[in-house]
Formats: structure tokens, C-alpha cells, sequence
């Protein structure tokens, strides 16, 4: 879905999508080569994929490659809902480190599950009770920028059912590193579209 056909939908969704597991475009403050450059790497992708600039969030959230001492298996993921960051771990006692949006208050979500399945440019499916708080949301937003699961999905699973909770792009980069969503969790969509790279279906996802 392009941009244009969702502005017809945003003025229904207003209401929830502070609080919904979900827009704007930070230009950045790159020279135009240094841009073209960047949106080179995303040219294969169906949609534009909306770069944000980094100078306005606290350096702290870009993705970086970190220490970590946890005797967990490569490829685990691990979310710190209080610092907001989501580490990928690696062999060698290192993580590759993200910076995300976490469960607002009330909705934080916390347990172990595993990756299900990947989606690149997924639809959303508001949930029952979303619809229910605002019943004139489209029971489908088709995929694009302003989806507000973004670029990239990880559906999370526990038991072998689907939790709804899921690691996501977003169409709101300037909730990342707030707590913003209804339990999903947030990346920005460059930094989901690296994480969908590094991780495997089954994998452990811990989230605390």
C-alpha cells in the first residue's frame, strides 16, 4: 500500500496509535550524496523505506556491536524493556545491540517465546480489541511506509501458538526508545530490515 491510499485510513486510527502495536519522514541531515548512498542499499525494496535521522535520538539506540557475558546461544534474542533494547547475540560473548519502542504502560508484555515465521512487508490485522476501541479501523492495512508494522515482522510464538506479540519495523521512528506500543516491539525500519537478516525462524526470543 503507498503512501497516498493510507491517508484516507490515518484520521480513523488517530485515536489507538499511540497505544497500538503501530507517520512521519525525518529528512536527514546527510549531504545528498551521503543520502543517495544510504537509499541505495533499500533500491530492491517494494516500497520506499523511510530513512530516519539519527543526529535526533540519543546515540545510544543505533545498533552497534556490544559485549555480552550471558551464556546464551548465537542467535538469541534478548529485549531489556527498561533500557529499550533489543541485543542479538553472537559467538564470542558479543551482541549486536538495537535500540527499540517497548509496551506502554499496561501493555508491556515479558516472557520467552520463539520466532515463527518472518514476514517482509507485512499487512496488519488490527487485533479484536483494537476494532473494538475504534470501530471504524479497516480490519486490514495493507503493506507500505505508513503500515504501522513497518518493513519487516518477526511473529513471536509460545507452545506453538501465536502470542500476537511481534518484533516489527514502524511508521513512527519517533517512538523509539519510549514506551509506546500495546506489547509489540519496535525497531526502526532499517535496523528491523538488518535484524530479519541475522535471524532465524526458531530462534529464542527472551523478553524481560
Amino acid at each position: 500500500m503507498r503512501a497516498g491510499i493510507f491517508s484516507g485510513v490515518a484520521v480513523l486510527v488517530v485515536s489507538f496509535m499511540l497505544s497500538a502495536c503501530t507517520t512521519g519522514n525525518d529528512l536527514l541531515s546527510y549531504s545528498a550524496d551521503d543520502l543517495a548512498a544510504v537509499k541505495q542499499k533499500y533500491q530492491g525494496e517494494p516500497y520506499e523505506v523511510r530513512i530516519v535521522d539519527r543526529t535526533k535520538f540519543n546515540a545510544r539506540f543505533r545498533p552497534q556491536q556490544v559485549t555480552f557475558s550471558e551464556p546464551l546461544s548465537p542467535g538469541t534474542i534478548v529485549i531489556d524493556t527498561k533500557d529499550r533494547f533489543l541485543y542479538f547475540v553472537e559467538a564470542g560473548g558479543m551482541a549486536w545491540r538495537y535500540g527499540v519502542a517497548v509496551g506502554a504502560s499496561g501493555n508491556a508484555w515479558s516472557g520467552r517465546a520463539k520466532i515463527g515465521r518472518k514476514s517482509t512487508w507485512p499487512a496488519w490485522y488490527p487485533t479484536d480489541d483494537m476494532r473494538s476501541t475504534a470501530p471504524t479501523l479497516p480490519s486490514r492495512i495493507a503493506p507500505g511506509p505508513a503500515n504501522p508494522l513497518g518493513s519487516r515482522a518477526l511473529y513471536l510464538y509460545a507452545d506453538g501458538k501465536d502470542t500476537l506479540y511481534r518484533i516489527h519495523g514502524t511508521s513512527e521512528p519517533w517512538t523509539i526508545g519510549t514506551e509506546a506500543s500495546s506489547g509489540c516491539i519496535r525497531m526502526f525500519n532499517e535496523d528491523v530490515i538488518d535484524l530479519y537478516t541475522r535471524a532465524r525462524v526458531g530462534a529464542l526470543v527472551i523478553v524481560r
